[in-house]
């Protein structure tokens, strides 16, 4: 049972450190600038269902998808963990990551009611790194059999998410740009080191299938 609550905790702190929580209530709020809080609400929900719905299509097909590509899961760990380590270093630098950001011609033709999908869900919340990070730590619970510990860090923050996005139009009054700073550079920390563990955890792999 330790063990699984220790992965359920690294889930969670990496879900939490692509995610944040945090930092993208700002984001959320200009997102539906204009909107009452009751739509901004039903915009959070369609939000939420849309994480929840990608971080499942990850978890239980990504390896199959990969598989249909020919590629092995440390091959999808090194790319990942390169892709995560560039949104650390954006996190770290306080400019947006554009692996997490659409760009603006695609911004602007995202019509207003489509918000909840794209680009709030994809790729703000569930991007390359997230995707990247829950189909290698879902090869990971299978092989040490953490499935639960999996499940609850999932579970949780999808939790945390919400109860950020819900509350959003109550926090913007009182989350000031120096907190969301210090919160994306802590997380952007984090992220790093949890990016360096999947580099460094393939090329071990890597290397030795290449020296035999």
């Amino acid at each position: 049972m330790q063990s699984e609550m220790q992965f359920a905790i690294k889930v969670f702190a990496a879900l939490f450190a692509i995610m944040n929580p945090i930092a993208n209530i700002p984001v959320f709020l200009a997102l539906t600038g204009g909107k009452s809080d009751s739509e901004r609400r039903r915009t959070a929900s369609r939000a939420i269902l849309g994480v929840m719905i990608a971080c499942l299509i990850a978890i239980f097909a990504g390896q199959a998808i990969l598989a249909t590509f020919g590629l092995t899961i440390d091959d999808f760990r090194l790319a990942g963990g390169l892709i995560v380590l560039l949104i650390a270093l954006a996190m770290l630098h306080g400019t947006a990551s554009s692996q997490h950001q659409p760009g603006s011609g695609e911004a602007a033709a995202s019509p207003p009611e489509s918000v909840a999908v794209y680009p709030l869900t994809i790729p703000l919340l569930v991007g390359p790194g997230t995707i990247s990070t829950l189909i290698v730590f879902a090869h990971t619970a299978v092989l040490q059999g953490t499935t639960f510990g999996l499940a609850i860090g999932v579970v949780a923050i999808v939790a945390v998410l919400a109860m950020a996005l819900w509350s959003a139009p109550l926090l913007g009054h009182y989350l000031s740009a120096g907190v969301s700073a210090v919160a994306k550079r802590l997380m952007g920390m984090i992220l790093a080191a949890i990016a360096v563990e999947m580099i460094v955890t393939s090329l071990r792999v890597l290397l030795r299938g290449l020296s035999t």
